[in-house]
């Protein structure tokens, strides 16, 4: 059974970091985070195959955000590094058991967390 619960969120300053877990994985295929600014649709910011340790990015968090799993613990993780105030977002993590081959693309994951918010202040 999967269900998602994310952790690792909050308040930071710019140029900070932040790391974010994610458990409960279940068998799925590709797993990924996403995230969703107040009144826009949710984006993708990193993902991966459960299979494979290619991570895709978003253009916007290439070269600060880093995403890795742990087969062996089902966990996923969200690395951010250099946080900007326009990464301030409710990030979620997400997975899919669906076929397809968009990994950032939402449309794509049928299962999702509750969403942990992170701020970054100026």
């Amino acid at each position: 059974q999967v269900r998602l619960m994310e952790s690792g969120g909050g308040s930071v300053q710019a140029g900070g970091s932040v790391r974010l877990s994610c458990v409960g994985f279940g068998y799925t295929y590709r797993r990924g985070w996403f995230r969703q600014f107040p009144g826009k649709e949710r984006e993708g910011v990193a993902a991966m195959w459960t299979s494979s340790d290619s991570p895709y990015y978003a253009d916007s968090v290439k070269g600060r955000f880093t995403i890795s799993q742990d087969n062996a613990r089902n966990t996923l993780y969200l690395h951010m590094n250099n946080l900007k105030p326009e990464d301030t977002a409710m990030y979620y993590c997400a997975a899919s058991s669906l076929g397809g081959t968009k990994l950032l693309d939402p449309d794509e994951y049928n299962y999702w967390g509750q969403g942990t918010q992170v701020t970054v202040s100026s």
